[in-house]
C-alpha cells in the first residue's frame, strides 16, 4: 500500500516509520527539509535505504503534492501542526485527487467531529486527551 503522510513532526514521521517497517510504500511530504532527521530516529540506516521517499514542500501545493506521489496514494494522512492545512488537504486528497482512504488529525474537537459528519477520517489529540482526563478523574473518586 502507498501511504502519504504529509507533516513529519513527532507524529508524522513516528507514523510513517511504523508503516515502512510495516511493509508499505511510505512518501513524506514537509516544508522543513531538517525534519527528514526524525524519519530516521532509532533507524540504523537511512530513510531512504530502508525504501522511504522524502519531498520538501508545503502540502497545499500541487507540484508538491505531486512530486511526493498523491497520483498514487492508497492513503493520504495529514499530519501537520495546523488544522486549517490539514482540514484542506485532505478535501483536497479525497475530493480532487480521490484517495482512497484519507486521515485528518484535527486539534478541535467540535471540528474533528464535524468533518467526521462530512465523510472524513478524523483524529483529535484534544477530544483523547478530554476522555483521558475525564477517566483518570472517574477513576480519582
Amino acid at each position: 500500500m502507498f501511504i502519504l503522510i504529509v507533516g513529519a513532526g513527532r507524529v508524522g514521521s513516528s507514523v510513517a516509520r511504523s508503516a515502512l517497517a510495516a511493509g508499505h510504500t511510505v512518501s513524506v511530504l514537509d516544508e522543513d527539509p531538517l525534519s527528514h532527521e526524525r524519519l530516521e530516529v532509532g533507524m540504523d540506516r537511512t530513510w531512504e535505504e530502508a525504501g522511504g521517499r522524502f519531498t520538501v514542500g508545503h502540502g497545499m501545493e500541487v507540484d508538491a503534492l505531486t512530486e511526493a506521489g498523491i497520483l498514487d496514494a492508497d492513503v493520504f494522512i495529514a499530519s501537520t501542526d495546523g488544522d486549517n492545512t490539514n482540514l484542506t488537504i485532505s478535501q483536497i486528497a479525497q475530493k480532487h485527487y480521490e484517495v482512497e482512504k484519507v486521515i485528518v488529525r484535527v486539534m478541535d474537537p467540535a471540528r474533528a467531529a464535524w468533518y467526521s459528519e462530512q465523510g472524513l477520517h478524523t483524529i483529535c489529540p484534544t477530544q483523547h486527551a478530554i476522555e483521558m482526563f475525564t477517566s483518570a478523574l472517574g477513576e480519582i473518586g
